[in-house]
């Protein structure tokens, strides 16, 4: 076969469409497949309670570089959502309520234990590579947790502020947690900003189309691959139709657990290999709960796996009712059409709530997803995902879950878009000299 395309990208998340948008500025033609029925990956702006609503990854901030100099460009402001200074906290089996001041002094000595060590593992953390993180690697975050000997309150109160990121504490690599607060100057509390405050005006689809809209990317949506084939010359990509397409480079931006689903010939490393076969562990859900009334704004937090719901916050008022984003450190232990389990939940926090409708999306039962947002498994972080970075061939991998100071946010996908994109770039240049 003639080569259709240069350059084929599988997946319009937005690693996809970053690098369909870049490769096709550079002059290439570019071939954008996506499996789902729209784009976006494990974005999603939907609808629910009459108005949109954000059912994946949603926030933001100023400090990523890609992501704001997009918004920036493209005139897209962050959203408004309510302050909040009431926090109510689950620790030592009692329910604890404070100010945000009050709660921050509560938790800083925990965590300042906890993440003593982030900058001097990754003192560079764009270059996960560049400390010594050999013995971190070997952590889990249960590891590191169990040998502060806390308390059984002291230690809610540590697990409260790590809760929306937890799912398996056994399973969960420590390195990541390091590296996210060593990337906000060694404050988890900055962190938490960065990762959970802010979202977009419009929502990510509108951010998202605002990239594609200046793409010349050809975009076929509904199309799942089964199969990349790297043969020396040309690579081949199969869809699960059996559709053939050719092309002189492939991008592949599928999330980690999916990629076991996709044939790479010639067969990654075995490192590789084994990371994407163990998969990630993530199986978290993110619940949107319209509560009666207009409620005072708050922030609550509980130990993963001490109350269905772990975090949850008030972000806006709507038709005279109050609008509620839950996490759920256990995706099967409530779900976003469970109004009653919800509505138990945050009555732990609020005792006199009403929870009179929910909304969700199932995304470990998403087979182009398998999961929420990354978490590497021990070994992972630093020794394997930045081969993924590497070109394989003439095949190139992208995507928030092989990002390195970002990994698992929009900005880590955006990054590693153009950064495939670059790779591609300068590849091509190479062979038609």
């Amino acid at each position: 076969m003639a080569d259709r395309y240069d350059v084929v990208v599988i997946g319009a998340g937005f690693a996809g469409v970053t690098a369909a948008r870049d490769l096709g500025a550079a002059g290439h033609s570019v071939l954008l497949l996506e499996a789902r029925d729209r784009i976006g990956g494990r974005t999603y702006t939907g609808e629910a309670f009459g108005r949109y609503a954000e059912f994946g990854g949603t926030y933001v901030h100023w400090s990523m570089p890609n992501v704001w100099r997009e918004m920036q460009r493209h005139g897209i402001p962050l959203a408004t959502t309510l302050e909040a200074d009431t926090v109510h906290w689950l620790a030592g089996g009692r329910m604890h309520s404070g100010s945000q001041a009050e709660y921050a002094e509560t938790v800083a000595p925990h965590a300042a234990r906890f993440f003593a060590d982030a900058r001097t593992r990754f003192p560079r953390p764009f270059d996960v590579t560049a400390g010594d993180t050999g013995a971190i690697e070997e952590q889990t975050l249960a590891d590191r947790l169990d040998s502060l000997g806390l308390s059984a309150h002291d230690r809610d109160v540590l697990e409260g502020i790590l809760a929306t990121f937890v799912h398996s504490p056994g399973e969960q690599g420590l390195a990541q947690f390091l590296l996210w607060a060593s990337a906000n100057f060694g404050d988890w509390g900055a962190f938490l900003e960065t990762a959970g405050f802010f979202p977009i005006q419009g929502g990510t689809k509108r951010l998202i189309e605002a990239v594609l809209g200046e793409s010349k990317a050809e975009l076929r949506l509904s199309t799942p691959v089964g199969a990349v084939e790297d043969d020396g010359s040309g690579v081949t990509v199969t869809t699960r139709a059996g559709e053939r397409i050719r092309a002189r480079s492939a991008v592949v931006a599928v999330p980690l657990n999916t990629l076991g689903d996709i044939a790479i010939t010639p067969a990654v490393a075995p490192p590789v290999r084994r990371m994407i076969e163990r998969k990630h562990p993530m199986r978290t859900a993110k619940v949107l709960a319209r509560v009666k009334g207009e409620i005072d704004p708050f922030l609550a937090v509980a130990p993963a796996g001490k109350n269905p719901v772990c975090t949850a916050r008030v972000e806006y008022r709507h038709e005279g009712d109050t609008l509620v984003s839950c996490f759920a450190a256990d995706a099967s232990a409530v779900g976003g059409g469970d109004r009653e389990s919800v509505q138990a939940a945050l009555r732990t926090f609020v005792p006199s709530i009403e929870v009179v409708a929910t909304a969700g999306y199932d995304w470990a039962g998403d087979e182009f997803a398998q999961g929420t947002w990354v978490h590497h498994r021990p070994g992972d972080l630093t020794g394997v995902v930045p081969r993924m970075r590497e070109p394989h061939g003439r095949v190139h991998f992208a995507g928030a879950d092989f990002a390195g100071m970002y990994v698992t946010g929009i900005e880590g996908a955006m990054e590693t878009g153009a950064g495939a994109a670059r790779n591609v770039i300068a590849a091509l240049a190479g062979r038609s000299r």
